[in-house]
Parts: C-alpha cells; structure tokens; sequence
C-alpha cells in the first residue's frame, strides 16, 4: 500500500510541475509571467527604437525589431531549441530530485536560532506588528543580502574550476532568449539558491532576534517588491535588445545590456558582470564593465567552438562530470581562463 501511494504521488508530482511550467505565464514567481512577458517586449522595443540612432537608421517600424528579435532565426535557433527541452525537463526533475535538500532561507534562520540560542539567551526583539521603518528597512537590507549572496554563487561558479564545468551550460548558449534563464544544471542551480538562502537567512535571522521578531518584507502580488519591479526588465538580460542604463547608472546598477557582455564569448568579457541587480559588487570585485550605450555586436557561447556539442538536453546533464572527471584524472598545466 505504501509504494501505491508513493507511485500516485510522484505521478502527481510530475503533472503538477509539468502543467506549473506550461502555465508559467500565469505563475507570479516565474520569469515568464506574463505581466513580465508583456514588460519585456514593450520596453525591449523602446530601447531598441532608442538606440537606433547609433545605428544611423531612423527610429525603425516594428515590422523590423518583430523580425530581428521575434524571428525564427532567433527562436528556432539550435541553441534556444535546446533550451525549450531543458526547461521542460529540467523543471520537473529538478523540483523533485533536488529542491527538498536544498537550504532556504527560513531553515537557515531556524538552525542559528537552534544553535545559537543556548549562548545568546532569549531574543532581544519582541513580536508582534513590526513598524513601518522597520519592515522598510528588512525589505531593503533583505534585497541586498539577496543580491550579494547571488554575486557571491555566481563568482564561485566562474572561479572555482570544479563548478565551473557546471556552469558551462548557461555560457554555451549561443542565442539569448528569455528560456535561457532556465538553461542551467542542476548543480549550479544548486549554488545559486543555497548561498542567497544562507545570506537572506542570516538577515531575517538578525532581524528577528534584534528587530523586531514579526517582521516581514514588503511584496506586491507575492514577490518581494523590489524584485517584482526588476523583473519587469530581467528578461531583457537573455535577449538581444541592447539596454544600456547610461554612464552614472551603469556604475551601480546592472543593466541588460551589463549580462549580455557577460556572455560574451569574447576573451575581454570573460567573468564580467556578474552581479543582478547591483554593480557594487562587481565594482569591488574587479568584474565591471560598463557597456557603452550605443548597441554591440556580440558574439554569445564558450568562445571555443565547442557550443554545438551542448545543444542537447543529456550533454547539458552529463558533459560537465565528463569534464571533471577527466579534470581530476588527467590534471592541466596552466590557468584556466573562463568566460
């Protein structure tokens, strides 16, 4: 009886993530929401009429950007082909196989509490209804944790060489589309939400000992508000209409056009940009550079030839622990550069 139940809950478990991933464009925690889908088309045309002026052209019909940037050239290319098979499979192996170990935020608030609590004693903060500045205050300070501990993931995965093979999936994509997002193994994936969980952790967890025990961040329809408001650009960071932010912007702030020189496959983008929402991070670091306003022709992939090789969903999967293993086996001289 006990494996009949188990068996009609993975079946149900893998309808309810497939139909949660054809019906993403309702879904108010997916990219492709459609509030977001809308945003991006509507702001991607904008920019792109903006920056016609670098191109010499007059402001262009949309008959034109249609064809450039919701064209099958672009659409059905091999690489964006790829990316539609690994979003299908991908989201509803990864939510069953791997989410349910991973930490989140609220688990890593309850262990420091858990274990820090015998030495600290009871908590300095009462609960109840939390302030108006303090609940301002989270929402910002919690944004920045997040967005840290992003950077932090994303800079492991670029510099440490055992991650970065796994995170050679993203970076052969040669075409952006806003599915790319979703073009990312597992064990990256993997980083990239354990490390914000511990950061956003930490924070709620002093918060809540030191602040106020009750308090919250600010959402609108369920996602951190300022997020929700990022969004309705981020996914113009896995397509090719060109958003620059301009010079003083662009110093603190990570525009589309900032992510798409980090895919690059240029030798002189390499590691670039590897911050979200904010470039302070990338500026401390050393990773910044600013992109120009006028457009770019850009090259995207590894920069090694070797992007057609990963253009199926079973080499996204196994390739990075071929790599690795012959890493470990066979040892290389030198310093590896990644982009």
């Amino acid at each position: 009886m006990g494996d009949t139940a188990t068996m009609y809950q993975w079946i149900y478990d893998i309808v309810f993530h497939a139909t949660s991933l054809v019906l993403a464009f309702l879904r108010r925690d997916s990219w492709l929401y459609w509030p977001f889908m809308v945003s991006t088309v509507v702001i991607g045309y904008l920019a792109w009429r903006y920056t016609r002026r670098y191109e010499g052209g007059a402001a262009g019909a949309w008959s034109e950007f249609r064809r450039r940037y919701l064209g099958r050239a672009l659409w059905w290319h091999p690489s964006a082909r790829a990316d539609y098979r690994y979003y299908f499979l991908n989201g509803v192996l990864f939510p069953l196989l791997v989410v349910p170990y991973l930490l989140s935020e609220h688990s890593v608030a309850q262990h420091l509490d858990a274990w820090l609590a015998p030495l600290l004693g009871a908590p300095v903060a009462a609960g109840g209804e939390a302030s108006t500045l303090a609940k301002v205050v989270f929402t910002l300070v919690f944004f920045v944790a997040y967005d840290g501990g992003r950077f932090l993931a994303h800079t492991l995965l670029h510099d440490v060489e055992a991650l970065w093979y796994f995170h050679k999936v993203h970076h052969s994509a040669e075409v952006l589309t806003p599915f790319t997002t979703f073009r990312v193994h597992p064990v990256d994936l993997a980083v990239m939400i354990a490390v914000p969980a511990v950061t956003t952790g930490v924070t709620t967890w002093l918060f809540h000992r030191y602040v106020d025990a009750g308090v919250t961040v600010y959402t609108f329809l369920g996602v951190h508000v300022i997020l929700w408001v990022s969004n309705l650009v981020g996914n113009l960071r896995h397509w090719q209409v060109w958003l620059s932010y301009g010079p003083t912007f662009n110093r603190w702030l990570i525009s589309p056009a900032h992510h798409q020189l980090h895919h690059s496959a240029a030798q002189e983008h390499w590691g670039c940009n590897r911050g979200f929402e904010l470039a302070i991070w990338d500026r401390l670091y050393g990773t910044l550079v600013a992109p120009p306003a006028q457009p770019l022709t850009l090259v995207f992939g590894l920069g090694d030839g070797s992007e057609a090789r990963w253009h199926r969903v079973g080499a996204m999967y196994a390739l990075p622990f071929a790599e690795l293993g012959r890493r470990l086996v066979r040892p290389l001289s030198g310093k590896r550069a990644t982009p």
